[in-house]
């Protein structure tokens, strides 16, 4: 399988599928195709429907979501999700909450694992986007026993808050502490401290990613090499 990606320092929708392959083991060809300036559109319709990323292809099957991604390896790879079915109902559901949601933090903070900004304010919808977080995680670890979101596995659904994580510390954001030592237990992760350390070489900078964190706040560090 050829799992095509964007940038590892900006592209949160490529983190997911990639972190969950690696950490479960299941094999598969990265190839990284760096985004361009003003759009890769026309570049990245060579091998995606939709010109974006991620996009896996495996033979004749080319499948352009990550939530759709998860769920085609899950045909093959049946510990992508929880084996209690009532921990699968949750995990998915609170997956697809993720793909769908979370509007706020997903349009104020930016993925840029290099980076730490200090935010100008943290407004009201950006609050509530943080306190359903926290509740969600915290109902995942609370009712499942951690620690991982849906029992003592990482799954689908952890891969899917994974860019969070990156974005809670880059933006010094802060979740009560039960849901804070989650967030560094999957900072910890093998497949994490890789995608970091590799984002962190990446030679290529967006001018458009970069404008984005200075429109909420100031960068205080920059760690990019």
């Amino acid at each position: 399988m050829q799992l095509y990606i964007g940038n590892k320092n900006y592209s949160s929708w490529s983190l997911r599928p990639w972190l969950l392959a690696t950490e479960l083991n299941i094999p598969f060809e990265e190839i990284l195709v760096p985004f361009d300036e003003g759009g890769s559109w026309d570049k990245f319709r060579a091998f995606s429907p939709t010109g974006l990323v991620p996009c896996l292809v495996d033979g004749e099957a080319t499948v352009w979501d990550s939530l759709a991604i998860a769920e085609y390896l899950y045909e093959a790879y049946p510990a992508v999700w929880p084996a209690d079915k009532v921990a699968r109902a949750w995990a998915r559901c609170a997956a697809a909450e993720m793909h769908a949601g979370f509007f706020a933090l997903r349009n104020q903070c930016s993925m840029n694992c290099g980076v730490t900004v200090s935010m100008h304010q943290v407004d009201a919808g950006l609050e509530k986007d943080l306190a359903r977080l926290e509740e969600l995680w915290e109902q995942g670890l609370d009712r499942f026993g951690g620690p991982f979101l849906a029992g003592d596995s990482f799954t689908a659904v952890d891969a899917f808050f994974a860019p969070v994580v990156f974005r809670l510390y880059g933006y010094q954001l802060s979740l009560g502490d039960k849901a804070m030592a989650y967030a560094e237990h999957i900072r910890a992760l093998p497949g994490m401290q890789t995608w970091y350390e590799e984002a962190l070489k990446e030679p290529w900078r967006e001018v458009a990613h970069d404008q984005e964190l200075v429109a909420v706040g100031a960068i205080v560090e920059d760690r990019r090499q």
